[in-house]
């Protein structure tokens, strides 16, 4: 439990009627001036402001104890039991400061949201002040997929539409923490592809093929029959691969920042140098020599903890499934051909200074999907949903709620 900085507030007459009764909307005005004193005497009234958010309030439990006059001063003691993703509960304890007799209790569910009103994951500021997220906040699974030669590791959270978010290389499902986070009214589904991250291998078997295959499966496991597909680069080419091979499975696409043309030979060789370098220096080494090429040059001037984040996800690699991953993108089909036959909604998203997937690719694959919507995200690289957050998430949002009743 995190303690803020306590506060001393004065009642005025308009808080109160003569007969020192609070009324719940009062009540709530005063503690949210307690709130904004207590930010006051930490990091800044202007915290919220200064990171493009602002605190909401979804819920308030208040219970009275005793009544209170205009000129009492009442002292506030504020603290944080619980911090998620996007969330957090603060609780504020009210005693009179002459007395202390307890005056009232509260406990207020705040959430962070972004210019458009929509949820968006806490600032590094504002984590730093409340602490760490709590158990409980976020739900997280280890699923066995069918066979038994991989399992994997999956956050799941909410109801609704499911989407299944599958990340790019070398990266792992945390780079989707900000849909995650912000996408409130979809059942939003994250897993680890085997061999990354907290997920165990498939031996020596590595095919976007199987990747395909170990998805469809997760989705049986969690009693999904359809999800709205979402992939960045190589995430792209598992889901060209989900509609090949499981076709009744995709709901929607979002394809992001990715191509469906194969490698050209020079990329094939480059792909089997990098695979040897993880074998004789690590998934370290690999994410190293490629990471910092793939951002956009705003993020790596103004946020270089982006580039940290994406080096310390390509360290959770395994040095298999790190090998397998490059050898299966090395080893993908053409999907060009199955643009045209494409016939769910589809969303084609990049980042307008993506190097490896750019703007014209990604524009000539959009035009080759029947219907298909083509966004370009300003300031971002190959890893848009990462770099420019809140654009990716709005994006992905207006494109969901468009959909038709399936």
């Amino acid at each position: 439990m995190t303690v803020l900085p306590s506060v001393e507030l004065t009642v005025y007459a308009y808080d109160c009627d003569a007969f020192g009764h609070l009324n719940h909307a009062t009540a709530l005005a005063l503690l949210e001036r307690a709130r904004w004193d207590s930010l006051a005497r930490g990091p800044g009234s202007d915290l919220f402001h200064r990171n493009g958010v602002m605190p909401v309030v979804r819920k308030a439990n208040v219970e009275y104890r005793a009544a209170v006059f205009p000129g009492d001063v009442l002292r506030v003691e504020l603290t944080v039991p619980d911090r998620g993703t996007t969330s957090w509960t603060v609780r504020h304890v009210v005693t009179r400061a002459s007395d202390s007799v307890p005056v009232f209790e509260a406990d207020v569910v705040l959430v962070c949201v972004d210019r458009t009103g929509r949820p968006t994951p806490l600032p590094d500021e504002l984590t730093a002040l409340l602490g760490p997220r709590t158990s409980g906040a976020h739900a997280t699974r280890r699923v066995t997929v069918e066979g038994g030669s991989a399992e994997l590791t999956v956050d799941v959270r909410g109801d609704g539409l499911p989407v299944l978010f599958v990340h790019g290389f070398p990266f792992d499902r945390t780079m989707w923490r900000h849909q995650v986070a912000a996408l409130t009214r979809y059942r939003r589904i994250a897993p680890d592809l085997c061999g990354v991250g907290d997920s165990r291998g498939a031996g020596d078997e590595y095919s976007m093929g199987r990747y395909a295959d170990d998805l469809a499966a997760l989705l049986d496991s969690l009693d999904v029959r359809r999800a709205v597909i979402c992939g960045l680069s190589m995430g792209g080419y598992i889901a060209f691969e989900l509609v090949r091979r499981h076709p009744e499975r995709v709901r929607a696409l979002m394809l992001c920042d990715t191509r469906a043309s194969p490698d050209a030979d020079g990329a094939r060789r480059r792909r089997d140098e990098l695979a040897a370098l993880a074998g004789r220096e690590g998934p370290g080494a690999v994410g190293e020599q490629l990471i910092p090429n793939l951002l956009g040059a705003a993020t790596r001037a103004e946020r270089p903890e982006i580039l940290e984040q994406c080096l310390a996800m390509s360290r959770r690699y395994s040095v298999p499934g790190m090998a397998g991953a490059l050898r299966a993108m090395r080893d993908r089909p053409d999907s060009t051909p199955d643009l045209p036959k494409i016939g769910v909604p589809t969303l084609v998203m990049v980042g307008a200074e993506d190097p490896t997937s750019p703007p014209a690719v990604m524009e000539a694959m959009a035009k080759a999907i029947p219907r298909a919507r083509y966004v370009v995200i300003p300031g971002a690289g190959h890893v848009s949903p990462l770099e420019q957050p809140l654009a990716s998430s709005r994006t992905m949002a207006d494109f969901l709620d468009g959909l038709p009743p399936a």
